[in-house]
């Protein structure tokens, strides 16, 4: 019971300290992303930090099935390394009776993956696509910031605005810049206002102003001033119903339309706890570290074992949704190798003393080895 209770009281304590340093780290890196593509004119910058906040979302799955595996592997480590180990072997405890704590720690970690994975972040990948999507569907003169130079949705313009009046429908100093056909054209204007005519097409309709068709090298070069010209800025077309991803579906969703990308997301869903049971469980041995060298070894195999098979899970759901395998066959392989490759684990820290573990034939192997090379030296035989 006193090791069951310090135990917990540690894996707690490293747990919520390595959760702090990945959540950190997470959310100082991915608004990066976003940042940019807001400075892009991709999404609108009063959207920013909401769209962070949909990423963390989105990210805390992962954060929390690494948070687990570290938290097990420093615990088992710093065990091993201060010789607490020794101690508790020595009172008639085995390593098989971390696994009940392992388990008894495990299981909050499960069930808020599997609430996050199955309901918070398809809802945070559906609001941040629908976000995105509505600015992009926003018309070229409403998604103009003021004093920032912005390209239009087909590519072919750049808006540039001084100011916007009211609800965006007025704007003063205007500057457009179009490129079709191989032709250049530059307008400039005082002023203008936004106008929809009886089709529903919106033109932006520009007081006061000049335009330039062509390079001034060139002859076919001309200059017009105008008391009043007009831009289509958007047609009037069916309304755009906004694309449904894969990620942004609920579970119920995915298993109705049971498409290829449909799937393997679906693997992927299912996939994430599994993995967190496992990869903590799969700590426990992997943390085993002579208390007379460095622990960087283990370290690095534990790090090399838990990106395998984050890798494999992802080579899984490739091809379930390239409809390479079946998602019957494919959820569950990855899995059964790690329990599998647990179980040899448990076995070879438990049946270390074993005459027959590797270490042991090994081991008298080399003393022989040694032997036979000491009786050469001296002259002598061995029978």
């Amino acid at each position: 019971m006193i090791f069951k209770r310090a135990l917990q009281r540690e894996l707690l304590s490293t747990a919520g300290a390595v959760f702090t340093v990945l959540f950190t780290i997470a959310i100082t890196v991915k608004p990066i992303k976003i940042l940019g593509l807001a400075a892009g004119g991709k999404v609108a910058s009063e959207d920013v930090v909401t769209l962070i906040g949909f990423a963390a979302l989105n990210l805390l799955p992962i954060i929390i099935i690494l948070t687990g595996f570290i938290s097990v592997l420093m615990v088992v480590t710093r065990s091993y390394q201060d010789s607490e180990m020794v101690v508790w072997f020595a009172s008639g405890l085995s390593l098989r009776q971390w696994i009940a704590p392992i388990v008894h720690f495990a299981t909050p970690l499960f069930i808020v993956t599997c609430l996050l994975t199955f309901l918070v972040t398809p809802w945070a990948n559906q609001k941040s696509s629908e976000y995105t999507e509505r600015f992009e569907q926003r018309s070229d003169i409403a998604r103009v910031s003021p004093g920032k130079f912005q390209e239009s949705s087909s590519k072919e313009r750049v808006f540039f605005v001084e100011g916007v009046a009211g609800d965006m429908a007025k704007v003063k100093n205007i500057f457009v810049n179009t490129f079709h056909d191989n032709q250049n054209s530059v307008v400039i204007a005082k002023e203008g206002e936004m106008m929809v005519d009886k089709k529903g097409d919106k033109f932006l309709i520009m007081n006061q102003g000049r335009r330039y068709d062509g390079s001034p090298d060139k002859p076919d070069f001309q200059m017009m001033q105008f008391e009043r010209y007009g831009v289509l800025v958007d047609s009037q077309s069916p309304t755009v119903m906004l694309e449904t991803k894969a990620e942004s579906l609920t579970m119920m969703e995915l298993w109705l339309d049971q498409s290829p990308a449909n799937k393997g997301e679906f693997l992927w869903r299912i996939s994430l706890p599994i993995m967190g049971i496992i990869l903590m469980l799969l700590a426990v041995p992997l943390g085993y570290v002579n208390p007379r060298s460095g622990r960087s070894a283990n370290f690095l195999l534990a790090l090399f074992l838990c990106v395998f098979y984050y890798n494999m899970v992802l080579v899984s759901q490739a091809w379930v949704k390239q409809d390479k395998m079946l998602l019957v066959m494919a959820w569950w392989p990855v899995h059964f190798i790690a329990v599998v490759l647990i179980s040899l684990l448990f076995a070879w820290r438990l049946n270390v003393n074993s005459r027959y573990h590797p270490l042991q034939i090994w081991s008298r192997c080399w003393r022989g080895a040694r032997g036979r090379k000491a009786c050469a030296a001296k002259g002598g035989s061995v029978a």
